[in-house]
């Protein structure tokens, strides 16, 4: 096959660059996610820089060789729910296709980092240098805003009080923006993307070097406290428990994990039914009670959903009062709102799926797999009262983070009990080609 075969020395150039091109191309859309520095206006037609850049890489990986099952992930079934369900309520409903096409490119972007992640299995060590750079980027961005009183037009006093910037108050405290327009999508960005810092802790075998991505780590995380963000704080908060959780699981017995298990998600249903509550009891969590509340009384009404990126103007208009409402203030039901019952079912596939198999690479002492599940469960924990994916930059980046996790995982739910997953088999092609180079994403460097 393309892979396989001897390469002239006339046409190993072009080869190489067709290799290099799609982690080029994942790089550019990893580092426009930190900093925003691609033009939003097409180039021609609908073609943007940034959907330029995704159809150069996902050409590239096609041209080197990469077949169907380079792509095929777990999430095939309910990334294709999702699509079909956006599809129909924005056609149905006669809405702007804008939106449509941004969640293409970012599940564009999905599959460009799964194919390149397990036809370049070495890749996960860019991909956390990449990560690396733009947490320091953002989180130093972020603390000399608040270092230089810079204002952001976003202020507290104390941890939970929202005040007017131009308000006389010696207690005021400047929110942090970073690169991002609010401290809400600061907070998601690093929540998302710091564990994925990490794992150059396990690229690098020198100590001071490991010190270096340790402190940047550290810079991500407390960047998150310049937010003054609730779901932020609660974000990290689950993510240190996430951590004790890890630790504390080889400790014990397989019935007390399985009784953990089940109380995790018994307090994950009961958070469901205290959303569903206090939806019906006015203002008991302010404008969220208010959002949630709007929010399943218009998914009722449309089943079908209102359409992509209309449900903060729809729940605005249900609301009781002036306030101006961007999204639904919860990432399921937001998707609810705007693509009906079946866009809600295929994000909780989605969300399931992704948990269970970042768990699963975390059991087996994978390092994408610990920072990924320690991504996506800090994520969805800011999900849960907030949807900062409502902006295009931090819904990509979402997405490239799931193609991680899940290219870690076999693409088929059942697969013959000699076949190794698709990057066991990118290991073994990429160490046989270079000896000297591993593709391992264990523990050890």
């Amino acid at each position: 096959m393309a892979l396989n075969r001897t390469i002239s020395a006339g046409s190993w150039l072009p080869y190489a660059a067709a290799r290099a091109t799609p982690l080029a191309a994942a790089a550019v859309v990893v580092l426009d996610c930190a900093t925003d520095f691609l033009p939003d206006d097409p180039l021609t037609g609908v073609v943007t820089p940034l959907r330029l850049a995704l159809a150069l890489g996902l050409v590239a990986l096609l041209v080197t060789g990469a077949r169907p099952e380079t792509f095929r992930t777990r999430l095939d079934l309910p990334i294709g729910l999702l699509l079909l369900a956006s599809a129909g309520a924005t056609f149905i409903g006669g809405h702007a296709t804008a939106p449509l096409r941004g969640l293409l490119t970012a599940v564009a972007g999905y599959y460009l980092v799964v194919a390149v992640r397990r036809s370049q299995p070495e890749s996960w060590r860019a991909f956390g240098l990449l990560a690396l750079v733009c947490v320091a980027a953002v989180g130093t961005t972020a603390f000399a805003q608040v270092t230089n009183g810079t204002p952001t037009g976003f202020c507290r006093t104390g941890l939970f009080a929202e005040v007017d910037c131009a308000a006389p108050g010696s207690g005021t405290l400047i929110r942090a923006t970073g690169t991002f327009a609010n401290p809400n999508l600061l907070a998601a960005f690093l929540v998302l993307l710091t564990p994925v810092a990490l794992l150059t802790v396990v690229a690098v075998a020198e100590r001071t070097a490991r010190t270096v991505v340790v402190l940047v780590g550290v810079v991500g995380y407390g960047a998150v406290l310049t937010t003054f963000s609730r779901a932020g704080y609660v974000a990290a908060t689950g993510l240190l428990a996430l951590g004790f959780a890890y630790w504390l699981a080889p400790r014990l017995g397989e019935r007390q994990r399985r009784l953990a298990a089940g109380l995790c998600l018994a307090v994950l249903a009961a958070g469901a039914v205290v959303i569903w509550g206090v939806s019906r009891a006015g203002t008991a969590l302010g404008v969220r009670g208010q959002a949630w509340e709007s929010a399943l009384g218009i998914a009722a009404a449309d089943p079908l959903g209102v359409g992509l990126g209309r449900a903060g103007a729809v729940i605005s208009a249900a609301a009781p009062g002036d306030r101006v409402f961007v999204h639904a203030h919860n990432l399921w039901l937001n998707w609810l709102v705007e693509t009906g019952a079946a866009g809600l079912l295929a994000m909780a596939a989605i969300t399931v799926t992704a948990l269970a198999c970042a768990v699963r690479a975390a059991r087996e002492k994978s390092a994408v797999g610990i920072a990924g599940l320690a991504a996506l469960a800090g994520f969805f924990l800011m999900g849960v009262a907030d949807h900062p994916a409502n902006l295009d930059r931090v819904g990509m980046l979402f997405w490239l983070v799931l193609g991680l996790v899940m290219a870690e995982a076999p693409g088929r739910w059942r697969r013959p009990a000699d076949a190794p997953p698709p990057t066991a088999r990118a290991v073994a092609r990429s160490s046989a080609a270079r000896p000297e180079r591993s593709g391992s994403t264990d523990l050890t460097p």
